[in-house]
């Protein structure tokens, strides 16, 4: 649980910006934004293929670059 205390003399948007800003470093918001939807797993013949396609990719900007093109 994350607790944040009032400082002396703190007005409460700056602790409400430290709240946020210490929920975003924790990880909590990625965790429930993760669990909201059910995301189906890929399959593996698809998995392969897009793993292909960004190998393909990756050569193909390589080679413009040692072509000066990119």
């Amino acid at each position: 649980m994350i607790e944040v205390k009032k400082k002396e003399g703190e007005s409460a948007n700056t602790l409400l910006f430290r709240f946020s800003k210490r929920i975003k470093r924790s990880g909590v918001l990625k965790e429930a934004n993760k669990r909201r939807f059910y995301k189906r797993s890929v399959n593996k013949r698809k998995r392969r293929l897009s793993a292909l396609h960004r190998e393909d990719k990756r050569q193909e900007l390589e080679r413009m670059r040692k072509l000066g093109l990119a």
